[in-house]
Parts: structure tokens; sequence; C-alpha cells
């Protein structure tokens, strides 16, 4: 009896320690996963070091937790509800419009003001909606490397560089490889060759996949309270446990991740986007296909106020609505307004009355159908 008491106790203990780096993040987000009504739209960051320049040891020690440098990875990230996450890497060289600033390379805009400006710059630049951002200091590739027991890669050429002021120090040779934290961060931020910043992108999304590919496994989800605990350390976000919750739900319905690049060409040591190109990316990839803002709609006075349609194409083309327009339909006795066609519950809760019914018109995704219950105004 006393040994199963003393072996109980142990498990106890060896649970207690493996659950114990995810503790604080627990309390802070912990919550069940929940499958979100549309995508949530994350901006993830991984900061530049930042070093002490008056300590008097070489090389300069680098400061902790540090989340006022320069972005040296930026990724606009989109979870969807089915599982699906779709990535664009922005190279840290884009140019854009910094707010007060003018036109600056985007890895600027943090150093100028902080999460709230990088979200903007990258909304302005792609023109999706950004929901929260997560910036990850540049001690959290390290940490999060070795909590997944490394992470397997292949070394395209062989790769050497030595910065003694930075304390990174560059040397793999060409293969496929299991790396750790610190040969991780090296792989990462190497830039000495044709390839520059696209380069880089090419491996921080290789990484990626590799680790979320490592955590489906179900022989490694022993390692997930140090990851989640690893990651909480490094992080800095203003993500809502609500949020949290939508991004697990997109987790538990089995990851699809697809990766893409911000399209353009090199010009003067910057990154100049092609903003056509760009359009047309950010459409294919990250166009909520349940977003009705995108559709075509139409709006039928049936038994409304006279100048009823004219004013709701008004009121939805503010709020971003791009292709409303007034269509005939014969006018008759119709008491509740009806909203019909792809993506109609959502345009309902911006329309604030009214109900889901019947079907839309042809060569529309959306007709709204205005009643007698339409507001005069």
């Amino acid at each position: 009896m006393r040994r199963r008491i003393v072996i109980f106790v142990l498990v106890l203990a060896g649970l207690a320690a493996l659950i114990a780096p995810a503790v604080p993040a627990l309390s802070r987000y912990a919550t069940l996963p929940r499958k979100a009504d549309a995508p949530l739209n994350i901006v993830l960051a991984g900061l530049d070091a930042q070093y002490d320049w008056s300590s008097a040891t070489w090389p300069y020690p680098e400061i902790p937790h540090s989340f006022g440098t320069r972005t040296d990875t930026l990724i606009l990230a989109q979870f969807r509800p089915n599982g699906e996450v779709r990535m664009l890497s922005i190279p840290r060289d884009t140019v854009v419009d910094i707010p007060g600033y003018g036109r600056a390379k985007i890895n600027g805009a943090n150093v100028h003001g902080g999460p709230e400006m990088v979200k903007a710059a990258v909304q302005s630049l792609t023109g999706v909606p950004v929901d929260g951002y997560v910036f990850l200091a540049v001690s959290a590739l390290r940490d999060l490397t070795n909590s997944v027991g490394g992470v397997n890669v292949t070394v395209d050429k062989a790769m050497k560089y030595d910065d003694n002021a930075g304390n990174l120090h560059i040397d793999l040779q060409p293969g496929r490889q299991r790396l750790s934290g610190e040969q991780m961060e090296g792989y990462l931020r190497f830039r000495k060759d044709n390839t520059g910043d696209l380069g880089r992108v090419g491996r921080q999304q290789e990484f990626l996949t590799a680790v979320a590919a490592k955590m489906k496994n179900p022989l490694n989800w022993w390692r997930l309270p140090g990851m989640v605990g690893t990651t909480y350390n490094n992080t800095r976000t203003d993500l809502t446990r609500r949020q949290v919750a939508e991004m697990l739900g997109t987790a538990v319905s089995g990851l699809k991740i697809q990766t893409a690049d911000v399209p353009g060409t090199y010009g003067d040591s910057t990154w100049v986007a092609d903003r056509s190109a760009l359009a047309l990316k950010v459409n294919e990839m990250f166009r909520d296909p349940g977003d009705p803002r995108g559709l075509r709609v139409g709006v039928a006075n049936i038994d409304a106020p006279g100048g009823s349609a004219r004013r709701l194409v008004l009121r939805l083309q503010a709020a971003g609505y791009q292709n409303v327009s007034i269509v005939d339909e014969p006018r008759r006795t119709m008491s509740t307004t009806a909203v019909a066609g792809t993506g109609a519950s959502r345009l309902l809760r911006d329309l604030g009355y009214g109900g889901v019914s019947g079907d839309s018109a042809p060569g529309l995704d959306v007709t709204v159908r205005l009643g007698s219950d339409t507001p005069a105004e």
C-alpha cells in the first residue's frame, strides 16, 4: 500500500513539473477551443535583438524580452474555422507609408509607433483588417525550438557568418538535419547570400510548417506545456481570451497551412511591392467566403418608406460593401425585411433588423427586400 502511495505521489509530482511551465499562460488564457464565426486576422512578428551597448562585457549582452526594436519577421496570418491557416510573409525591407513618417521600410513601424502602427502598416499594405497581434522576442525562436526537441529542416547550402558584436555565429553545412534553438536562430536570420530577404522568408515558412507538423503528432503532445510556457514568456500580444479560443478551434480542426510572399522587386536595398499582384494574392488568400462585403448585393424596396433603398445602399457602401445596387421588384405588403442568399446572416447583423428568408434575385449573391419594419431614416 505504501509503495502505491509513493508511486502515486511521484506521478503527481511529475505531472505538476510537466504542466508548471504553462501555468502563467493558462491563468490568463485558459479556455476551451471555440469554432469562430469568421476568420481571424493576426499580425505575427519576430523582433530584432536589442543589446546593452553600455555594458563593459564583450560581446555586448542581449537585453531579454525586448519588444521595442524593428521587426525581423513579419507575417499576416488568417486563422479559419475549418482549420486552415493562411500566411502572407512580408519582407522586412518592404516600403510602405508609415503615418507621420512617410515612405519607409515596414520593419521600422514598431520603433516609430509600437504594435498599433505595425498593425496599421500591414493593413494599409494589404487592405486586410487586422484583429490583433503577437510579437515574439528574439529569444522566443531559440526557446521554442528547444522546447519541441529541435526542428528538422533541409539546409540547401553552406551558411557561414560571424557577428561578434551581436554574438551571432552561424556555421551550417548542407543537408537534412535537426537544428537546436541556437542553430535555428542562425538558419532563419542568415541573409548573406544572393537570396537575401526572400531566402529568409522561405526558411521562416519552412520552420513554422515543420513546428506545426511536429506538434500534430500525438507522441509530441507531452511537450505542449513547455511550448506554451516558452511562447508566453517571450510574447507580447493584445489577443483576447475569446480570440485564443478561436485559434485553438482552428488547431483542433486539423491545421492546414498555406504560405505566400508579398510579390514585388528589389530596388535600392528595399522591397517594392507589386500592388496589383498583391491585391490579387490577398483576394485569393484572405477574402472571407462568408463576408458579404465582397459579394454582389441588391436592395429592393418592397414595402418600406420612399428612399429607403437608396439610403441603405449608401449605408452599406460606407460600411465597406463593394458591390451594392438597387434592384427593381414589385411592391407588395411585407411586414418584415427579408435577407436572402450567400452571407445573408452576416449581412443581417450589419442591417440590424429583419430576418433571413427567401431566395436571392438572379445575378446577385445577396438580396435585401425591405419591408415595412424599415426605419424611415
